[in-house]
């Protein structure tokens, strides 16, 4: 056989794999999290429709390159993070690159101080420089925020520090408030500016202890997400000063996000500002419940070794890491939601290193029906269909 046919049917049995699990998780009675976003696109709009005449007037004149509706929502989200404006984006990738840039041209230095593991570095393809004629450099590359004294002890200068809270890719870790204060002190001793980025800033106000807009009053700007948390369609938006936020406007224009229309993105947008954002720290709390339940699952049922990180969460998501090859994982957790309707693990699970595995666990509504004693038993569950996979690849 070609390795054009090869490649060929293993795209095949992945599509024909994707496709069982989307079907498995619409069907499941049981999950800890239900995104709107694996749901259909009737159900998508059938959800809009049910909420959206709850928080915005739907007799209004529908939005034109970023008026009515959309101007709505930039005060909304400006009143919320206490800044003096907000501008709406289509992305947040281009909306941290706009707010980058504009620091830029006014501290005179393109280059931006932030973590290995921030987003731009491992998700946006080189964007900053590429694109935006950015110069990133890695501060810190530990499975945590940069500390004050690596910020201090930063061998070259650098005009804008950016700080992702939560840091997603080291499993949706937090500084304590003390930290973090005195990481934007550190940063403001070397005249940087502090731009916070806040895709998932919303759920943080737990663990700082703190209202968003105290939050978001550290910074010099900051992106947040519509879609990430509050279960929008997409969308973004950049909080800052004013002359900022106009200036974020012009080259929002250069960069193609000046849309025609976005009134369905933006009522999205709305009604989890409406719904979701005032029940962010009960997902949180309970995120809580859930990862300590699952490691005594985990421990209960022998497995090897496991991980829940953080072992307490920051935030309503966390990693789980266990000692098996993604695809075994998949499949046992994808038979226990065929087989029983309950999908404790739906998300992806990714390689970690040789035999081992991680995949990104969040909590919403549906996971407060959970208790502990659910969490358990499902996971006691799941090992068996765990050491069935395994064996089965051991022997085949």
């Amino acid at each position: 056989m070609s390795d054009s046919a090869e490649q060929g049917e293993e795209r095949s049995a992945q599509e024909l794999l994707r496709e069982r699990r989307t079907a498995a998780f619409r069907k499941a009675r049981r999950v800890l999290a239900r995104q709107g976003s694996r749901d259909t696109i009737r159900g998508r709009l059938a959800a809009l429709q049910e909420a959206a005449p709850q928080v915005y007037d739907l007799d209004e004149g529908t939005d034109i390159y970023g008026d009515r509706i959309v101007a709505s929502l930039e005060e909304r989200v400006a009143a919320l993070l206490g800044t003096e404006g907000a501008a709406f984006f289509p992305t947040g990738t281009m909306a941290q690159q706009v707010a980058l840039r504009c620091w830029a041209a006014r501290t005179n230095d393109p280059t931006v101080g932030l973590h290995a593991l921030a987003h731009p570095e491992v998700h946006e393809r080189s964007a900053f420089t590429r694109v935006s004629g950015l110069r990133p450099v890695r501060v810190a590359d530990g499975p945590r925020l940069p500390t004050a004294q690596e910020i201090r002890d930063f061998p070259e200068p650098f005009g804008a520090l950016m700080l992702e809270l939560p840091l997603r890719d080291a499993g949706f870790v937090l500084p304590t408030w003390e930290e973090l204060t005195e990481v934007v002190a550190a940063a403001r001793e070397r005249d940087a500016v502090v731009h916070f980025d806040g895709a998932r800033l919303w759920e943080t106000t737990v663990h700082f202890g703190r209202p968003l807009d105290e939050i978001a009053a550290l910074a010099d700007s900051v992106y947040v997400s519509f879609y990430k948390s509050l279960d929008g369609f997409g969308g973004a938006a950049l909080a800052g000063p004013a002359t900022l936020v106009e200036e974020a406007k012009t080259w929002r224009h250069r960069y193609g996000g000046m849309i025609f229309q976005q009134f369905p993105t933006v009522l999205s947008a709305l009604v989890g500002l409406e719904r979701e954002l005032p029940r962010l720290p009960e997902y949180v709390r309970h995120a809580r419940v859930v990862a300590a339940a699952l490691r005594e699952g985990f421990a209960a049922a022998g497995l090897p070794w496991s991980r829940v990180h953080p072992e307490e969460p920051h935030t309503h998501q966390f990693q789980v890491w266990l000692p098996y090859d993604p695809d075994v994982i998949t499949r046992a957790a994808l038979r226990q939601a065929e087989e029983t309707g309950t999908y404790l693990f739906a998300g992806l699970w990714t390689q970690g290193g040789p035999g081992l595995a991680f995949t990104e666990v969040t909590v919403g509504a549906a996971g407060l029906e959970w208790t502990a004693a659910d969490v358990e038993a499902a996971v006691a569950d799941f090992a068996v269909r765990l050491a069935q996979e395994a064996g089965a690849r051991a022997d085949g």
